[in-house]
């Protein structure tokens, strides 16, 4: 059966064919791999069967082999016909020209003959990236084993241990890089030689060589790397000028963003300053959303390195003081691309050098000013803010189960990670612990007698989210001792308070706490204004006993001032945020 089908799929691979001159811009993409090797070994036992095979880099460590070009209607019709005779992946599909990159297979072949163009920023130098020495240029003609080795002996150290690092990236080589071509070498040549489709000898020819430093290269196409000398920075260094140009300074950062579909950018640090400015730094910048949280990180002396790893982004921060100077890099980068991004940091930490001059420190200034933003950075934020309030010495906080609900980090006053250790949903509260112990500034006493109607209270709360920096009083009045539907848990007040608020004490004029502040109801009717209901003292007590906190309590006392009532119902309250 097989004999007979292959000279009929044959024919009707053969009528198409490689010319983009009728549109043929549609491909079979038959099978993709995430090593080159094994996608050059595809390649090859699909050239055994079938006709018009490719190979093209998919970017992202990936490879595949397709076949084609055709134009859309070839291309389905030879889709069936394969698909039917199972001559291929029945998962194969119709690719188009522009999902695939550099070419690997056949050896030499560049159907799709892609170019890239720049522009670069006007306010930026650009200079050609200096050239490697050259390997001596490829003869007319394969050379013989013999004059491969002449031709290999002029080879730089350098040189040789660049193509020992082509051979480990391609999977060959596993041992160390260091110039030397022994046995490991020579058996990694082998086998290079034998996937591609040349004599194995061991020894590379000069084509060979420039083959494998091009299919290394690959990865980077697109990228059009080059050395850019920022003048106002005072920094030089290789950037992918292919996807990131000049945008704005803003002191201490150059910032360079993006012009494609990469979500990249690149920023320059430059700033005048000593150790305590590099520390601070290297604080600063722990806050921005473009440093994910997780990831290793080192602060010295002289320098520090900040490597954030989000599930999209990562970013990679060095910076070094010298001659009182800070000075440093960022790069962002999608994650998930990590072949093409640690290749192209390499060539960043590499070239990057100091040149004359630091970043004015006025650059910037008259950029539009937000209280979210650091030098045109978006600070990290969280999800929710709301208040709590502490009960024990240790640090214990009583807050709402709402502000809590789902979060992957929780924080008091945005510093101090603390986790739920007792949450009752029905009741909407929750009681959370930190993970260090705390000093709070005073905690909580709860009221044990029957409060008068129609009593003054107040409520501690961070009305705007943490924006002020210190809780606010709101005062208002006890309007009742059960909710609207005789809720003996609830209290009613008369209380005109802000989202921000909930969560926060409700205490009476001696400071003691009568309830907990809970958020608005969304039962969907419209409360009159200044209608707000807390949770009243006798279940929170509950709740903490089953939480096992024993709280302060107090069955009566003397008015304080207001000043004085001020300062403990601050000094109790704290700030909670809810993190993705």
């Amino acid at each position: 059966m097989m004999r007979f089908l292959l000279p009929i799929l044959t024919a009707l691979i053969l009528s198409t064919q490689l010319t983009f001159a009728q549109q043929r811009d549609a491909w079979i993409q038959v099978e993709a791999h995430p090593s080159l090797a094994n996608a050059q070994q595809s390649a090859r036992n699909f050239s055994g069967q079938l006709r018009d095979v490719n190979g093209f880099s998919l970017g992202g460590g990936w490879y595949t082999v397709a076949l084609g070009p055709y134009t859309e209607e070839e291309a389905q019709d030879i889709l069936r016909n394969l698909r039917r005779n199972r001559l291929i992946p029945q998962d194969s599909y119709i690719a188009s020209t522009s999902d695939f990159r550099s070419q690997f297979w056949p050896v030499g072949a560049n159907i799709l003959n892609q170019t890239s163009t720049t522009t670069v920023e006007t306010t930026i130098v650009v200079e050609p990236e200096p050239q490697a020495e050259a390997a001596p240029e490829p003869e007319a003609a394969d050379e013989t084993p013999r004059q491969a080795r002449a031709s290999e002996s002029k080879l730089t150290r350098e040189q040789k241990a660049e193509l020992q690092v082509a051979l480990k990236w391609a999977g060959f080589y596993t041992s160390k890089i260091d110039a030397a071509f022994g046995r490991g070498t020579r058996a990694a040549m082998s086998d290079w030689q034998d996937t591609n489709g040349f004599e194995v000898t061991g020894v590379l020819t000069t084509r060979q060589r420039a083959e494998l430093l091009r299919q290394y290269n690959s990865v980077l196409e697109g990228m059009d790397i080059r050395l850019v000398q920022d003048a106002g920075a005072g920094i030089s260094m290789k950037q992918p000028t292919g996807v990131v140009t000049f945008e704005k300074y803003e002191a201490p950062f150059a910032h360079y963003a993006a012009t494609g579909d990469i979500d990249a950018r690149v920023l320059l640090i430059s700033q005048a300053g000593d150790e305590n400015t590099l520390a601070g730094l290297y604080d600063i910048m722990q806050t921005l959303a473009i440093v994910p949280e997780t990831g290793p990180r080192t602060l010295e002396k002289n320098a520090f390195t900040l490597i954030g790893e989000g599930a999209l982004t990562i970013s990679h921060t060095q910076a070094w003081l010298k001659n009182g100077h800070v000075k440093g890099f960022t790069l962002i980068w999608p994650a998930g691309d990590e072949e093409r991004r640690t290749r192209l940091l390499g060539e960043m930490q590499e070239s990057f050098e100091r040149t004359e001059g630091v970043l004015d420190p006025t650059a910037g200034a008259n950029a539009v000013q937000s209280i979210d933003l650091v030098s045109g950075l978006e600070i990290r934020k969280p999800r929710v803010s709301s208040s709590g309030f502490y009960v024990d010495r240790s640090g214990t906080t009583l807050t709402t189960a709402q502000t809590v609900a789902g979060c992957r980090k929780i924080t008091l006053d945005q510093d101090y990670e603390a986790e739920i250790v007792f949450n009752d949903e029905a009741l909407g509260i929750a009681v959370l612990q930190p993970l260090d112990s705390l000093a709070p500034l005073s905690v909580a006493t709860f009221q044990t007698a029957i409060p008068r109607l129609q009593s003054d209270v107040a409520v501690a709360g961070f009305s705007y989210g943490g924006v002020l920096g210190a809780p606010t009083l709101t005062f208002g009045q006890l309007a009742d001792l059960r909710g609207l539907n005789g809720e003996t848990e609830l209290a009613r007040l008369t209380l005109a308070t802000l989202d921000g608020d909930a969560g926060g004490p409700v205490v009476d004029g001696r400071g003691a706490v009568l309830g907990m502040l809970l958020p608005a109801p969304t039962s969907g009717r419209q409360l009159p204004d200044g209608v707000s209901f807390a949770a009243g003292s006798e279940v929170l007590r509950d709740v903490l006993q089953q939480a096992g906190v024993t709280p302060d309590a107090s069955e009566g006392g003397e008015q304080v001032p207001p000043e004085a009532l001020s300062r403990k119902a601050s000094g109790m309250t704290v700030l909670v945020s809810c993190w993705d």
